[in-house]
């Protein structure tokens, strides 16, 4: 099945600009133009506005890349119902991860995966939340392993593999860690944290992730439950600054139970009474086919984080 002249004309529409698109396909310019020229003639119709640096489409444009991107993902639904009917263990498969929790995922996971399945070639990518949501839905990445609330999900497919509390931690110098101790571990030896309202540290300086994070939402609304703005002191994009942070007696910080399985050293960690968490998922584009290697990856992944 061949769909180059369509893959063609997806990439000058993902790239706005006809010459960007002709090096990403490796292509002169030139000869990228004369497929789109030679498509609208065929179709009696102009597909692109041409702009010196931004292409954009036009009306019938949309309607063509609408459907351009259906007929691809029919073409790849194919090829992999195909590929389980015929046992076949080659082909690819684009995986994201958050960052920060990426690299421990696939160094888990990968080596068992390729066990079953050497012949699949995994593309992983550390990518946002987000970043991964736009990919999915531009049918651009396979599966996407992400932490997410439920007001920030997509139209596309979700998995759910787990629940996850955010923790609030302090410097284990702080007077209210006096005579701190994690008295309790569940029978699976995850440990039962002692509680402290977040009110009680509201005059302390806070370290918090960046705006744009997925985690940000749900940190401004326990603030804005408790009653306090915090007193930010840094934002970053990364949970083990904001444990840094915390370590080097700087401020406070709110932070996925994730970071905190091997207790840190200097910190001492909190449940919240109202005991917040948010979901661990995987998400595929909606509506496309899942073969029996992608679910073979999610299901390990699924035992990495239920039995870490």
């Amino acid at each position: 099945m061949d769909t180059k002249q369509i893959e063609y004309i997806l990439k000058i529409a993902e790239e706005n600009n006809i010459t960007h698109a002709a090096e990403k396909l490796h292509l002169t310019q030139p000869a990228l133009n004369q497929q789109l020229l030679r498509l609208e003639r065929e179709l009696g119709l102009q597909l692109f506005y041409r702009g010196k640096n931004n292409w954009r489409p036009t009306e019938a444009g949309e309607i063509y890349i609408q459907n351009a991107r259906k007929m691809l993902q029919i073409k790849q639904d194919t090829y992999r119902i195909l590929g389980d009917l015929a046992a076949a263990k080659k082909g690819q498969l684009s995986v994201g991860f958050t960052p920060g929790r990426g690299s421990a995922l696939f160094s888990a996971v990968y080596p068992q995966f390729h066990q079953k399945y050497p012949g699949i070639t995994v593309t992983p990518q550390e990518l946002s939340v987000r970043k991964q949501q736009a990919l999915i839905a531009e049918g651009n990445l396979d599966i996407g392993f992400q932490t997410i609330c439920e007001n920030q999900k997509t139209s596309d497919e979700y998995i759910s593999i787990a629940q996850e509390e955010i923790l609030l931690v302090i410097p284990e110098k702080h007077p209210l860690c006096e005579g701190f101790s994690i008295k309790k571990r569940t029978a699976d030896g995850v440990p039962i944290y002692p509680e402290l309202s977040i009110s009680a540290v509201q005059y302390e300086p806070f370290v918090l992730m960046y705006k744009e994070s997925t985690i940000r939402q749900m940190v401004d609304s326990i603030f804005q439950e408790a009653g306090f703005l915090p007193n930010v002191l840094f934002e970053t994009a990364s949970n083990t600054t904001v444990l840094n942070m915390i370590q080097n007696n700087l401020c406070c910080g709110l932070v996925p139970a994730y970071y905190l399985r091997n207790q840190p050293a200097g910190c001492a960690c909190f449940s919240l009474p109202e005991h917040p968490s948010w979901e661990m998922a995987v998400s595929y584009k909606k509506g496309t086919y899942l073969t029996n290697a992608a679910r073979y990856f999610i299901r390990l992944a699924a035992e990495f984080w239920r039995e870490g």
